[in-house]
C-alpha cells in the first residue's frame, strides 16, 4: 500500500494506492493523521489506484471527514472504483462522503 499527502492550491490530497487491508491502514493511519486537523483546508482522497479497502481503512476515512468537517474543511472521494464504492454502499458510508 502506498499512502500520500501533498498541499496543493489551499488543498490536501491524500493518495491511496494498492489494497487498504487491516496491517496497510496501520501505517497509512500515521501517514494520513495530519489530515485529522485540515484548519479549514479542504481533503481531497484520491483513490484511483485503491484496490481494496477493509473496515480498519474506512474507519481512518471516518476519522477524516470528522475532523474536517469540525475544521469547516469539506472531504472529497475522488476516482472510486465500482469495488470500492460498493464497500461504501454496503456501509452506508455512501451517503456521508461526496464523491467525484
Amino acid at each position: 500500500m502506498k499512502t500520500k499527502i501533498e498541499e496543493k492550491d489551499g488543498k490536501f490530497i491524500a493518495k491511496l494506492e494498492g489494497e487498504m487491508d487491516t496491517n496497510a491502514a496501520l501505517e497509512a493511519e500515521k501517514i494520513l493523521q495530519p489530515l485529522y486537523k485540515t484548519d479549514g483546508k479542504d481533503v481531497i482522497i484520491d483513490c484511483e489506484g485503491l484496490e481494496y479497502i477493509a473496515s480498519s481503512g474506512l474507519r481512518i476515512l471516518l476519522s477524516i471527514l470528522k475532523g474536517a468537517k469540525a475544521g469547516g474543511s469539506h472531504v472529497v472521494m475522488y476516482h472510486v472504483n465500482e469495488d470500492i464504492k460498493d464497500v461504501f454502499k454496503l456501509t452506508g458510508f455512501i451517503d456521508i462522503f461526496d464523491f467525484e
